[in-house]
């Protein structure tokens, strides 16, 4: 690496030199407030004579892409936004002197800092070789066709600011200025340095760069050339427009990445910290799984297209739920719903069972927006759901997992319902949410779908916000007070009018019976369904109003139903606050979740020295200053048996699972993260009701493992609550698979990579060989394409046996190890073929 300090002017002016801006950079995004800037500072740095004016640094490395004979190219990994200001302002310098007849200025211009004027080839002719937009919209600056274009680009931009400011009486003391320009060069030579380290350096503020920015690079900065644009065109440019808000044109990327990470790694990314957990993630680039990975990541940013443009939806009915999900800002939902939707798209789940958790989501996430729950904890919930999913009973598995939730996670019964809407103030809350309520429980089973955001229709106060004097004698002094104080802004009291105006205050007869001019004004003329009740009574009064909430309150809970699911005691335990958890004696844990982050740990103990060690390492002064009421040293011998939690400070461990966690309750009260920790206990699989499927299947794949000794393939895989197990086959995306059930069982080779044409492909290629495959294992085997879904798969199946009858168990045993070997052996030589 080497660092000069120069003038910009001879920087730019040496000949036959081209500064590529490579396509891992961000989009060119400075406005006309930092060209302003530039220009004052220009400028003054002239008309004050203050010697030089410091710009910064311009990072490039030698030999980079785009090689050509004729151009030396410096591939710009850091200060291209000043760079490329630089050379518009030149570009519009050149065109004044142009334009106003100065032809020597012009010509000078042009051939030294815009152009090498003596190379043959077009593409090496400008020197600053910009990508896709901003290189047409440079040219079109150039050539002056600029106007001819209504395509935005802050490049066309930034040249018309500066053009409007390049008069006869600024054009010189603007390059004199220029010249005054000073900036650190940075050279790295491709072999030698680490661009991706210099470039993290230069912008570890984060201030600069986007999260997304960084994964860009990170991804693509160290490739050959040849590599960079086949990874940018194949894989991040696909993520980049399917991450993409298409009404705000906002780029989503770096949520997207979040979400995929929070569905990974089961722990969620701070905002700031998304490029950092996704970087140490992959510490060899080179690997297969890592480019499987990115292929992942590509193909489920397709399902994050639909979440964030639900527009683009072609079913209705998805597209619908999707609708109301995204307008709701169910957003913390997205990391469950990317694999759902990959599973659908893989055949594991049907549309209308789709529909169903989709319509789940809702009704659990307004539901608790009715009773008032906190919003906090559902990205924890969202985080671990999918866990909680048996693809044999998908739909089922969830809504158990989600009725089993306790405390502040809880969903809301029927009856939770029914008291929080006698009180809950529906009027005087977010339009969003407002909207929804309404649309939903006037358009449920209605034949002829009503707009009820059409502006003409509003809310209607039946008993009214100032009421007129006729309801002082309509209604006994008690109840008018209830309704002034009580049911005012509560669904009761409120319906849809498209006359709101015109029944203002007035009396409730009054207002049913409305007809001035014979418009129909009144609610016994309306055709909407929530006035539907109000067209056959003449009064209103507290027993109409409860009479009309409980035909709301029945109609609300069809369309956000609570789960028609039985809960059995052979469930497993619910995930819980610790505040909320029952006593922890006898008990193993499955899991705990401390700050967004899942922990798979079955011991109290390690979670109480896990909570410690964060709590200590958030705030070391707090923990340590509060020794009445959490005792920590540095002498080990103050404790009957000390325990190091970090850096040379103890605690006591021996102490009861019980204590435990009253000392973690009380820290947690102290750091006020009371909502921080959950943990989910191990449940127990003796029920005499019912077995544990979860644990039957775990105690099924934990005694054929060591069985399998005969091949290699599941050596380093462990046992699963899953009702699956699967193995990599050798290629990114292909796998064996051991699969039980109740009613078969079967080995299979699936063919699930990110792309569904290359799955088909992988399919139809391996079909070519049916039968040599089947002559070497011996038998037929069943060729599933699956059109209409992205996997395709190839199995052979043992009928009419049972998971849960454990008398089953050695006939299972024995067509795995008869067969798993003969299936690997027959289908990869096949395999190596495919790569």
């Amino acid at each position: 690496m080497k660092a000069n300090e120069l003038q910009i002017n001879n920087f730019l002016q040496a000949p036959n030199v081209q500064f590529v801006i490579p396509v891992y950079q961000r989009n060119y995004d400075w406005t006309n407030t930092e060209c302003k800037e530039l220009l004052n500072d220009i400028i003054s740095v002239e008309t004050e004579d203050r010697g030089t004016h410091f710009i910064g640094s311009i990072v490039f490395v030698h030999e980079g892409t785009y090689s050509t004979s004729e151009v030396k190219e410096l591939v710009i990994i850091d200060g291209q936004q000043r760079l490329t200001t630089i050379n518009i302002l030149y570009v519009a310098l050149y065109r004044f002197a142009k334009e106003n007849g100065n032809a020597q200025d012009a010509e000078r211009l042009y051939n030294m800092f815009l152009t090498n004027q003596y190379v043959k080839n077009e593409s090496s002719k400008l020197k600053l070789k910009q990508t896709d937009t901003n290189s047409l919209a440079f040219k079109a600056i150039m050539l002056g066709t600029d106007s001819e274009s209504s395509a935005f680009s802050n490049v066309t931009e930034n040249y018309n600011y500066f053009r409007g400011a390049i008069t006869d009486d600024t054009f010189e003391l603007i390059l004199r200025g220029l010249n005054r320009l000073i900036f650190v060069e940075i050279s790295l030579e491709r072999d030698k340095d680490d661009p991706q380290r210099i470039f993290e350096s230069l912008n570890s503020t984060g201030l600069d760069l986007s999260q997304s920015d960084l994964i860009r690079n990170f991804i693509l900065m160290d490739l050959p050339p040849k590599d960079q644009n086949r990874i940018f065109e194949t894989i991040w440019n696909p993520i980049e427009e399917n991450a993409k808000d298409l009404v705000k044109q906002s780029s989503l990327v770096s949520d997207y990445i979040r979400d995929y990470l929070t569905l990974r790694n089961k722990k969620i990314p701070n905002k700031n910290k998304v490029y950092a957990e996704f970087k140490s993630l992959y510490a060899n680039k080179k690997d297969e799984a890592y480019h499987q990975e990115l292929e992942n990541i590509k193909s489920l940013s397709i399902h994050y297209k639909k979440f964030v443009n639900p527009t683009t939806v072609a079913d209705g009915s998805i597209k619908k739920e999707l609708e109301y999900i995204n307008r709701l800002e169910i957003n913390v939902a997205y990391p469950f719903l990317l694999q759902v939707f990959e599973d659908t798209e893989n055949g594991l789940l049907a549309k209308d069972e789709l529909i169903k958790v989709l319509k789940l989501i809702q009704s659990y996430a307004w539901r608790r927006f009715i009773v008032g729950l906190p919003t906090s904890s559902l990205n924890k919930i969202f985080m671990t759901l999918y866990s909680e999913v048996d693809t044999e009973e998908y739909y089922d598995s969830i809504a158990k997992a989600l009725i089993k939730k306790k405390g502040s996670a809880k969903f809301p019964s029927n009856e939770d319902l029914k008291t929080a809407l006698k009180d809950k103030d529906l009027y005087n809350t977010q339009p969003k949410n407002r909207n929804y309520l309404f649309e939903m429980l006037e358009n449920y089973n209605n034949r002829e779908y009503v707009n009820t955001s059409n502006e003409q229709i509003t809310i209607e106060h039946i008993f009214p916000r100032n009421p007129n004097e006729n309801w002082n004698t309509d209604l006994p002094s008690e109840e008018y007070f209830v309704f002034k104080e009580k049911h005012l802004n509560t669904i009761g009291n409120l319906t849809l009018s498209g006359n709101n105006g015109a029944l203002g205050n007035k009396s409730f007869l009054a207002k049913k019976e409305m007809n001035i001019d014979g418009n129909e004004q009144g609610y016994q003329f309306s055709r909407l369904w929530l006035n539907s009740f109000l067209k056959s009574i003449d009064t209103w009064n507290v027993t109409k109003y409860e009479e009309r909430l409980n035909i709301i309150y029945d109609r609300f809970l069809k369309i956000w139903e609570f789960p028609d699911v039985e809960i059995t005691e052979s469930d497993e335990s619910e995930e819980q606050n610790i505040f909320d958890a029952e006593s922890p004696t006898h008990k193993k844990l499955e899991y705990f979740i401390f700050e967004n982050t899942k922990v798979e740990e079955d011991t109290v103990a390690q979670m109480y020295f896990y909570v410690i060690r964060n709590l200590y390492e958030k705030n070391s002064q707090l923990l340590l200053s509060n020794q009445d009421v959490f005792k920590i040293t540095r002498n080990a011998s103050d404790f009957r048996a000390s325990q190091e939690v970090i850096n040379g400070w103890y605690i006591e461990s021996n102490i009861d699972s019980n204590s435990k966690f009253a000392i973690l309750k009380k820290l947690l009260a102290l750091f006020e993260m009371e909502d921080e920790l959950l943990i989910k206990y191990l449940s127990s699989t003796d029920s005499e009701t019912e077995p544990n499927r979860f644990g039957i299947r775990k105690k099924y794949w934990q005694q054929i493992l060591p069985l399998l000794n005969h091949t290699n393939l599941f050596e380093n895989v462990s046992p699963s609550k899953d009702h699956w197990l699967s193995t990599g086959a050798g290629i990114g995306g292909l796998a064996y698979t051991l699969i039980i059930t109740k009613s078969h069982i079967r080995i299979e080779l699936g063919i699930s990579t990110s792309s569904k044409e290359k799955n088909k492909a992988y399919f139809k290629k391996l079909m070519k060989s049916k039968e040599a495959i089947e002559q070497a294992f011996g038998n037929p085997l069943e060729w599933e394409e699956l059109a209409d879904n992205k996997m395709s798969r190839v199995k052979f199946e043992l009928q009419d046996v049972n998971l849960f009858n454990d008398n089953h168990w050695e006939r299972m045993n024995q067509f795995f190890l008869d067969y798993l070997p003969k299936f690997e052996s027959a289908i990869r030589p096949f395999i190596k073929n495919l790569k």
